[in-house]
């Protein structure tokens, strides 16, 4: 009796044993692989999952998160020959843990190398200007060439990111110059395009005081208030030029330039005096009238013989030479 109690407790003890050992517990976002004596049986989770015991049935655990694949600086070489050093990141999960099992080893790890070889073919078949612009362009081109290798291991690529692109410094400072080229090229359009409009809208402004002269007196007040305003002691005072217009009148009633004699003739023609006129007595009377020479009462009581004197060599140049023929 004592002989049968004691292999009851030792087969139930067994028995509780082999049923705890048995028994697992898989979180949400965990799937379990079994094989049952080296075949594949299922995937099982999540929560608990019991196996059968004493090594018949066993089961591998796969996580179906999201992993953050880091991949290590590139160096390689564009379509234009421009040296480059890339690293990126990958985003992948497992869609079906049974082919992450089966088919692949180490599918991180294939994963990983698909990945660099994958992302140094692409940047090798880009030209760097591509690769700078076009950005995501590169990354959809990778995920997909990616996604593609590693769909038969139940592997799933949700994104591919580059992060950094490494020149030569050389390159740099090519690039540097270029954008400063183009930064000055930007501006000289900018502030051509801003004197053009400039231009239209003082044309504008100059047949609107044509039409209504006032404006002007208008604009010169308000720029006498503006120089004011700024504790300035000169102010200035345009000049109108209608102060000038005899003289433009003058120069377009002048002789054409392609005569030089009848231009000489004429300024002669302006400077000379009037037919009779004696310069002495001119000079003469000049003096008597300003009162320079020989005094203000002397100069009035010469005044008026000189100008008779010029009187009469005006009217009087026949008279006398007649006289001077008889």
């Amino acid at each position: 009796m004592e002989l049968g109690t004691q292999l009851w407790i030792a087969a139930i003890s067994v028995g509780g044993v082999a049923l705890l050992s048995s028994l697992r517990i898989l979180y949400e976002y965990q799937r379990g692989v079994v094989f049952r004596l080296g075949r594949l049986t299922s995937a099982k989770g999540p929560g608990l999952v019991f196996l059968v015991p004493f090594g018949i049935e066993r089961m591998k655990r796969m996580d179906l998160r999201i992993v953050a694949l880091d991949i290590p600086p590139q160096e390689t070489i564009t379509r234009d020959n421009v040296s480059v050093t890339v690293n990126a990141v990958v985003y992948f999960r497992v869609t079906d843990p049974s082919k992450a099992v089966v088919e692949i080893e180490d599918y991180y790890f294939a994963t990983s190398q698909l990945a660099q070889t994958t992302l140094r073919s692409v940047i090798g078949q880009s030209e760097l200007d591509e690769i700078l612009v076009e950005r995501e362009q590169i990354n959809r081109v990778v995920r997909d060439i990616i996604d593609q290798g590693t769909d038969p291991w139940g592997i799933e690529v949700t994104a591919v990111e580059v992060k950094d692109i490494g020149l030569p410094q050389e390159m740099k400072r090519a690039m540097a110059r270029q954008a400063e080229a183009e930064r000055e090229r930007r501006g000289k359009v900018i502030a051509a395009a801003g004197e053009a409009q400039a231009a239209v809208k003082l044309a504008e402004a100059a047949r609107l005081i044509q039409d209504y002269p006032v404006a002007i007196q208008l604009r010169y007040l308000q720029t006498a208030v503006e120089i004011a305003a700024e504790n300035n002691s000169t102010t200035i005072f345009p000049i109108p030029m209608d102060l000038f217009k005899p003289f433009l009148e003058a120069g377009e009633r002048s002789v054409p330039p392609g005569d030089p004699l009848k231009t000489l003739g004429a300024e002669a023609s302006d400077n000379a005096l009037p037919a009779g006129i004696d310069p002495a007595m001119l000079t003469d009377a000049a003096k008597a009238i300003l009162g320079i020479g020989s005094g203000g009462s002397s100069a009035d009581e010469q005044a008026v013989p000189v100008t008779q004197r010029a009187a009469d060599g005006e009217g009087g140049g026949e008279p006398s030479g007649e006289g001077d023929g008889k």
